[in-house]
C-alpha cells in the first residue's frame, strides 16, 4: 500500500483548504513505502470536522482566531500532517482534529510495547522501518450537558529484517459525557452499529466490548466514557475488506455525534454542573496520559510534535481531594453508568 499526503498550500491560518481524494478517509495503492514519497492520504473527514467545528463554534473571546490550522512536519524523523484547532469558541471550548502521516524506525520501547501485544518484529541491525498514518479528533464542548467526543482511525506498516512488512488498522469512536442522557448514548451506539452491520453483524458487539475493556482507567474503577467502539491490530480478512470498514466507521462519526450537539449546546446549566465536568475531565487527563496507546506511541517517537499528541487534553480539568457525589445524584447515576458498562443496544 503506497500513500501520499496530499494538502492544499494554506493561504490563512484561519482557512482550511485541504485537498480531498475522494476516498472519505485514505486513498492508497501500492506500499506505505517512506522512501517513494508517494504516501496519499485524504483530509476529507478533517475538513468535514473542521468546517463543523467553525460553524458551530464561531464566536470566540480573547486574542487569536477562533480556529488556527498549521501544516507541520517533523525535525528527526519523515512525515507530517495538519492540524486544525479551535480554542475558546461558543460552543466548542477546546477541539482539534488531526492528520498525519509519519515514517522513521520504532524505537525500542515503541517496539517492547508492540511485541507484548503479540507482535513478532524481527529487526535488521536493531531497527524497524515503521509508516503510520491517521485522522484523529478530540472536541471538548463548553456546556456539561454536551458530551465528549474522539475518535481516531489509523493505519500501520513495519518492514522485518527479511523484507517482509506487517501491517494493521485501527481505530475507534468513542463518547465521555459529563451527564447521562440515555437517549443520546442510544442513538451514538445505534449509529456506530449500523456502520458496523454493514460490513459484519459480529463486529460491533466485539469492538463495544474491546471499547469499554480499552478506555478502563484502573486506578480509578471506571471507564473513561460510555464507549463506543474500539479496534486494534486488524489485519484480516484482507487489506481491502478492513480498509472499506475503516472508512465506514469514519463517515459515521458526523451522524453520531453532531445531533447530540445540535441537541443539548444550548441548555441551562449551573455552576455546580460546570465543576463535576472539570472533574470528569481531570480522569479523562489521567487515562490519555497513563494508559492511551496513540499517546505513549507519540511521546516515544523522535522529533514528534508534542502540541499534536497533546491536542486531546481539555483546555482546563479539575482535581479535588476524596470527592464523591451524593447518593442518588445525577453525578452518581453517570459514575454507576462508568462503573458498569450498558448494552445500549442489540
Amino acid at each position: 500500500m503506497h500513500f501520499q499526503a496530499i494538502y492544499k498550500p494554506q493561504t490563512s491560518l484561519n482557512t482550511f483548504t485541504p485537498t480531498s481524494t475522494g476516498s472519505g478517509f485514505l486513498a492508497y495503492q501500492g506500499s506505505c513505502s517512506p522512501a517513494d514519497g508517494r504516501r496519499e492520504m485524504s483530509s476529507e473527514r478533517q475538513a468535514e470536522i473542521c468546517s463543523l467545528l467553525q460553524n458551530h463554534g464561531y464566536r470566540h473571546r480573547g486574542f487569536g482566531h477562533p480556529s488556527v490550522t498549521l501544516t507541520w512536519s517533523l525535525a528527526l524523523a519523515g512525515g507530517g500532517g495538519i492540524s486544525c484547532v479551535l480554542q475558546d469558541g461558543e460552543v466548542f471550548e477546546k477541539a482539534g482534529v488531526n492528520v498525519s502521516v509519519v515514517s522513521g524506525f520504532l524505537s525500542e520501547e515503541a517496539a517492547r510495547q508492540m511485541r507484548s501485544r503479540g507482535k513478532s518484529l524481527k529487526a535488521k541491525d536493531g531497527k524497524l522501518p515503521f509508516c503510520a498514518m491517521g485522522v484523529s479528533s478530540v472536541i471538548h464542548p463548553k456546556n456539561p450537558h454536551v458530551p465528549t467526543m474522539h475518535f481516531n482511525y489509523r493505519y500501520f506498516e513495519i518492514e522485518e529484517a527479511d523484507g517482509t512488512k506487517q501491517w494493521w488498522f485501527g481505530g475507534g469512536t468513542d463518547l465521555t459525557p459529563t451527564y447521562l442522557n440515555e437517549e443520546d448514548a442510544v442513538h451514538f451506539h445505534k449509529t456506530l452499529k449500523e456502520a458496523c452491520d454493514k460490513h459484519d453483524l459480529k463486529l460491533y458487539p466485539k469492538y463495544k466490548k474491546w471499547c469499554d475493556d480499552y478506555f478502563y482507567i484502573k486506578h480509578r474503577g471506571e471507564r473513561r466514557g460510555i464507549g463506543g467502539i474500539f479496534f486494534d491490530d486488524v489485519d484480516s480478512p484482507s487489506k481491502e475488506e478492513v480498509f472499506q470498514f475503516v472508512k465506514s466507521c469514519a463517515k459515521a462519526v458526523v451522524p453520531c455525534y453532531i445531533p447530540i450537539v445540535k441537541k443539548h449546546c444550548h441548555d441551562s446549566f449551573t455552576p455546580e454542573e460546570k465543576l463535576w465536568q472539570q472533574l470528569r475531565r481531570g480522569r479523562y487527563v489521567e487515562f490519555n496520559l497513563v494508559y492511551d496507546r496513540g499517546t505513549k506511541f507519540g511521546l516515544l517517537t523522535p522529533g514528534s510534535r508534542i502540541e499534536s499528541i497533546l491536542m486531546s487534553l481539555p483546555l482546563t480539568a479539575r482535581w479535588e481531594y476524596m470527592h464523591n457525589p451524593p447518593e442518588s445524584s445525577k453525578e452518581a447515576e453517570m459514575l454507576e453508568v462508568l462503573r458498569n458498562p450498558k448494552d445500549w443496544v442489540h
